[in-house]
């Protein structure tokens, strides 16, 4: 038996005016979904605990079947895993996106005006991080370049109680409400505030403002958290199996899990991401060998966060036709016996621009069996709700995928 996942990373949404109050899973061409909806089981399951933040690190957590409420230490920690980075048991990672605030002379008083930097490209951020951690960077402070905007700053010895806000989660808002607060808040504060004095007039901007691109104008930290403990998932399954993935938080939870990487040529996790790469990658390790492959698409989470309509729909739509279309049609003649899971890991409304809590729709198909249960017409929000099936805990998701 060979086990995939497909995880549309915020693919579910609320009604849209601009879709004529539909959902972009409801009007995206998706033939390949909607055949897994028609023979296999929907649902819907609760990724993210009550109480506790409905990012993609809790939710990715629980879809791999991992109690967030139990492995959870912070999504940094992961991302460091992936890029190579090994914490010791003081070490507090964080987050450090690269993001574009308005002009504003008072930096309390400035505006997110892009979480991500208009996707500055990898090349050119890893630049400003290197100048960044030159200047800023000490004994106990080191800056470490990642993809695009999505960079890490591990703080030894650092704060792990400070309250700060996930850049995405203020697209378009001011800022003054949502520094940092609690413990370390007046050092990472100032962190940020020369970081912009760093970033006004680099070389890299003033070309990037040339031609037509928004800067870099300051960093934003968020998301701390110490070394995670993770359990293997070949000890909890008995599986060999690997992740595929543009991001590194998805990457390292998958280090963490002891599963094995596949790195995709042009994977951006964005909507121009390689999506038949994706699809060839997870073939290629099934025919090699592997029992289970997560397969990772940022591209409609990052279509959400930026309030893009018609590339979540697109988003939607190249995953059901250059992912799942060529893996459907070529895995059965790897094997007869497969079982595929799709899902978001949390939706990432197109109205608020940010991740909320609720309850994701989930698909279980199974080659070999004919009548399963629970399914419907097409796979969409509305269509997994009404077939009554519901899983609390969203971490007991990949027990039934797996083991049920």
């Amino acid at each position: 038996m060979k086990y995939l996942v497909i995880l549309g990373d915020g693919m579910a949404d609320y009604p849209v005016p601009e879709l004529n109050g539909q959902t972009p899973l409801e009007v995206s061409h998706k033939p390949q979904m909607d055949f897994l909806a028609k023979h296999g089981t929907v649902g819907l399951a609760r990724t993210v605990p009550t109480g506790m933040p409905p990012g993609s690190d809790v939710a990715n957590l629980a879809v791999m079947g991992y109690n967030p409420q139990i492995y959870y230490t912070g999504r940094s920690p992961l991302e460091a895993v992936s890029i190579g980075v090994d914490l010791s048991p003081s070490d507090v990672a964080f987050r450090c996106n690269l993001v574009t605030l308005s002009e504003d002379a008072d930096y309390s008083a400035k505006t997110m005006v892009d979480y991500s930097s208009d996707e500055i490209s990898t090349e050119e951020a890893a630049v400003l991080i290197q100048d960044i951690g030159a200047q800023l960077g000490n004994d106990q402070i080191h800056f470490y370049p990642g993809i695009s905007y999505r960079h890490l700053m591990v703080w030894h010895g650092g704060p792990t109680a400070s309250r700060l806000t996930p850049p995405h989660d203020i697209s378009d808002r001011p800022i003054h409400d949502h520094l940092p607060k609690g413990d370390g808040a007046a050092q990472l504060l100032e962190f940020m505030v020369q970081s912009a004095d760093i970033l006004k007039n680099h070389p890299v901007n003033l070309r990037r403002i040339q031609r037509g691109l928004r800067p870099a104008t300051s960093i934003w930290l968020w998301g701390q958290g110490t070394k995670p403990n993770i359990s293997s998932f070949h000890e909890k399954y008995q599986l060999h199996g690997s992740v595929i993935s543009a991001v590194d938080l998805a990457k390292g939870l998958g280090i963490c899990a002891g599963l094995n990487v596949i790195e995709v040529p042009g994977a951006t996790g964005n909507v121009h991401t390689n999506y038949k790469g994706k699809a060839e990658a997870a073939l290629a390790a099934f025919a090699a060998g592997q029992d289970f492959v997560y397969l990772h698409v940022e591209a409609p989470d990052e279509a959400g966060h930026r309030g893009e309509v018609e590339n979540k729909v697109k988003a939607i739509e190249k995953i059901d036709g250059e992912i799942l279309g060529p893996i459907l049609e070529r895995l059965p003649e790897l094997t007869p016996d497969y079982k595929i899971m799709l899902l978001p890991d949390h939706p990432t409304p197109l109205s608020l621009k940010t991740h909320v809590a609720d309850p994701v729709p989930f698909v279980i198909y199974q080659s070999t069996q004919t009548s399963p249960g629970h399914s419907t017409a097409c796979f969409t929000e509305k269509s997994a709700a009404v077939t009554g099936l519901f899983i609390e805990e969203g971490f007991r998701l990949m027990d039934r995928f797996i083991l049920g």
